[in-house]
């Protein structure tokens, strides 16, 4: 099975002639000497505590590993294969140093393979679990989907670990995918991974990123497209505490006419120096005509001695498009909303529960995995009963 096709080829000599590079996202290679160490004054790494990445720069090789559960349901295969055969299958090389270590780094990789005009009912689920933080753990994974499927995958992150992931989404022709990845780690987990998404011809992909866990989590989603006609949807949701770096990075590469992404990112801060970091960026090519994208990022600050970024971008190389557009806004509880809820007798740790959970709530329903918006539903209120609650009964 491959999803290889005219319309790739011809997308590809279109890109020979128009080599526009984006400046926050570097070209791929797999070569480490296209990816130096960085120093943190890079505009790509600025917002990173790099300090706190524990050797994942290095290039130290691998001193454990993590704990794997499958959940397959029929038709779905998961095998190993090596390195070359990554590459041959159409793996989408690194373009950062992270997930180029985790290539080098690695002798083979995961396959989950779904066939053809499969049509699966139930979701697959991978669970990763780390043992101890002590491990330095490289991940390499590739996913493809046949043409005409359609499949729902979920990645449950868990544990202690130092782990750098590179995974590849290569979706056929008009198939269906829904992504979710959860990053639930210990508190002194550190995660970095890339998550590479090429859209076949009239395909649909939606990619969730969600992360509650870990010392330092650092995510990379970037799509491409493989022929005219394929949408993206990339949705995700943080909630920092106190100390937590959480950091998400958008991509959509418009590289093939009449496509679509839309990106809707939710997070929420609490804690002293609890910082996230989202950055999202649409490069519209000469080639990408009649492309609509869409990127929105909204943050809710609930204390004191937080820290938020976000920076929405758009390059365009083309005026001959049907919209493009971004949003970001930051901020606090809305007094106005408060006040309505008190003055109907509801209590102050309760008007602001309702207020988070209404902000949340919206995106939550859209994941499209009914056990995992349940445990969300729940993790977030476990979340506010860390800090804000708790400050609220005292």
């Amino acid at each position: 099975m491959t999803v290889t096709d005219t319309s790739r080829d011809s997308v590809a000599s279109a890109l020979e002639a128009d080599r526009v590079e984006s400046h926050l996202n570097p070209p791929a290679s797999y070569d480490l000497a296209d990816h130096p160490v960085p120093t943190g004054r890079e505009e790509v790494w600025r917002f990173t505590p790099i300090k706190r990445l524990r050797g994942l720069l290095d290039g130290a090789a691998a001193e454990g590993d993590l704990g794997l559960e499958t959940t397959l349901p029929e038709g779905v295969t998961w095998t190993t294969i090596t390195a070359d055969e990554a590459v041959e299958l159409g793996e989408l090389a690194p373009n950062e140093r992270p997930a180029a270590l985790a290539a080098a780094l690695t002798s083979e990789a995961k396959l989950l393979d779904v066939p053809a005009e499969a049509q699966i009912d139930e979701p697959v689920i991978i669970r990763l679990t780390g043992n101890s933080v002590d491990d330095l753990v490289w991940g390499r994974t590739l996913f493809r989907v046949g043409a005409h499927a359609k499949v729902t995958i979920v990645l449950v992150h868990t544990g202690s670990t130092r782990y750098s992931a590179i995974q590849s989404f290569l979706v056929g022709d008009g198939a269906h995918v829904n992504v979710l990845t959860l990053q639930d780690w210990a508190d002194d987990a550190v995660h970095l991974g890339r998550d590479s998404i090429r859209v076949g011809r009239d395909a649909r992909v939606k990619h969730t990123a969600i992360s509650f866990g870990g010392d330092l989590v650092r995510l990379h989603a970037n799509v491409e497209y493989a022929g005219p006609g394929g949408e993206a949807e990339l949705l995700g949701l943080y909630f920092a505490d106190e100390g937590q770096h959480l950091e998400h990075r958008l991509f959509a590469d418009h590289n093939a006419p009449k496509t679509k992404s839309n990106v809707t990112y939710k997070g929420a801060l609490q804690g002293k120096d609890a910082h996230t970091v989202w950055v999202g960026n649409v490069l519209i090519r000469k080639v990408a005509e009649g492309i609509e994208t869409y990127e929105e990022n909204r943050n809710l600050i609930l204390t004191d001695g937080t820290i938020c970024d976000s920076v929405p971008n758009l390059e365009i190389e083309t005026g001959e498009i049907a919209g493009a557009g971004h949003a970001s806004a930051t901020a606090r509880f809305d007094d106005e909303q408060l006040f309505y809820l008190r003055s109907r007798g509801i209590s102050e740790k309760e008007a602001q529960r309702l207020v988070v959970h209404g902000f949340f709530n919206d995106l939550i329903r859209r994941v499209g995995v009914p056990s995992i918006e349940e445990q969300l539903l729940a993790t977030v209120e476990a979340e506010l009963a860390k800090n804000v609650l708790a400050e609220v009964d005292a």
